[in-house]
């Protein structure tokens, strides 16, 4: 599969409110700096962990990222 973790997080967009993963996918298209091409855990997490937006949590990050794997396998 050649689709970015960007592009399998905004199928989560427009989900509830209350929706951490709904949430995190909102904050991340808002972000124009994101890395929409990145596949790699290791560069993505670092963009987050400096980037530090309260709406793109780590924890919600790693669960987004353990789903995206066991899609793409």
């Amino acid at each position: 599969m050649d689709r970015s973790f960007y592009h399998f997080v905004l199928s989560f967009r427009g989900g509830p409110k209350d929706d951490a993963k709904a949430v995190f996918a909102e904050a991340m298209f808002h972000d124009h700096s994101f890395p929409k091409q990145e596949y790699s855990f290791d560069q993505l997490s670092r963009y987050l962990e400096e980037k530090a937006d309260g709406k793109m949590p780590i924890t919600v990050f790693d669960e987004l990222y353990d789903r995206y794997q066991e899609q793409i396998r």
